[in-house]
């Protein structure tokens, strides 16, 4: 495997490049400082998939080899020093249900099917288990409780985005954990940008009712220098007109970043990714670049 192949792709300062076992990852510096929590973000190489599945995918129900998605969890599960028997996955169905797992789920989607659907986001305080969720333009988002050790992993798409799935999540751990939302750490992974993403007016209409104008928050963020802010008057804005008219660039990072603060989560607790999936396409799965024919990139986090 040709480590130098993926050290020249276009990472940004954000997101560290690590590689273990001949297995290249990314990590947030945020979460990589908290010494409650294991985490990674998986990148197309290290694992032992081919075609359009090349190399390190990890679901079955797009054509892919059962042996070689297994083999790739357990490469990926090794770099936690643990096996595939550790690990519990989503049933992404682009819902905002979220499903608190235990040792009893262990292996989920890994191993063996899951006893459950339709669920996006996963929450656990149990220490070992480690949670995946699964991208390929949509958003993956981390979640850290390093005061009362619990984490959790979203799937959030666009449905996912408006419909809140970021501060659902928070909602979960507060009510399941007794997390603060000020304690969180949170990471918001590699996804489709704004500049590649176009949306019709339908899907635009859906994210003015949700969120609005965001201006204070948006203030905030530009405060803190958390986040790259660029757009219209030095602040950048969910909705940026499109090419044509009724089209509209959408930025998935902001409005989630938006609902964390809405939540309560502090953003110079968080970290934002500015690694785009459709600008990267030989170094990470992009649905919308490859014309559906890709696999799954995977997120994976696990409290020590």
């Amino acid at each position: 495997m040709n480590l130098e192949f993926v050290r020249d792709q276009r990472i940004k300062p954000v997101m560290t490049l690590n590689a273990k076992n001949d297995i290249p990852y990314l990590t947030f510096p945020k979460l990589e400082a908290c010494e409650a929590v294991e985490h990674l973000f998986t990148t197309r190489e290290g694992g032992v998939s081919d075609g359009q599945f090349r190399s390190m995918n990890f679901s079955v129900n797009l054509g892919d080899k059962r042996e070689n998605v297994f083999e790739n969890y357990k490469r990926i599960a090794s770099i936690f020093g643990a096996g595939p028997e550790n690990v519990v996955g989503t049933v992404q169905t682009h819902t905002t249900n979220i499903l608190r797992v235990s040792g009893k789920d262990a292996g989920k989607v890994a191993c063996v099917p899951p006893d459950y659907g339709d669920v996006d986001g996963l929450i656990t305080n149990e220490r070992g288990l480690i949670l995946a969720a699964f991208v390929a333009d949509c958003v993956p988002i981390f979640f850290v409780d390093p005061v009362n050790k619990a984490i959790g992993l979203a799937h959030s798409g666009w449905r996912g985005t408006v419909a809140n799935m970021a501060g659902k999540m928070v909602a979960a751990m507060q009510r399941e954990f007794e997390t603060r939302p000020s304690d969180l750490i949170v990471a918001i992974g590699p996804s489709i940008c704004q500049k590649c993403y176009e949306v019709d007016e339908t899907v635009a209409a859906a994210f003015r009712e949700a969120l609005g104008e965001a201006q204070e928050e948006r203030l905030e963020i530009q405060k803190v220098g958390n986040y790259p802010m660029d757009g219209k008057n030095g602040l950048r804005c969910i909705l940026e007109p499109g090419k044509e008219s009724g089209k509209y660039q959408l930025d998935l990072w902001l409005a989630n970043l938006i609902w964390l603060l809405r939540a309560g989560v502090s953003p110079a607790q968080v970290d934002v990714t500015d690694l785009c999936t459709v600008e990267n396409p030989e170094l990470l799965f992009s649905h919308r670049a490859s014309h559906g024919k890709r696999g799954n990139l995977g997120a994976f986090l696990k409290l020590k």
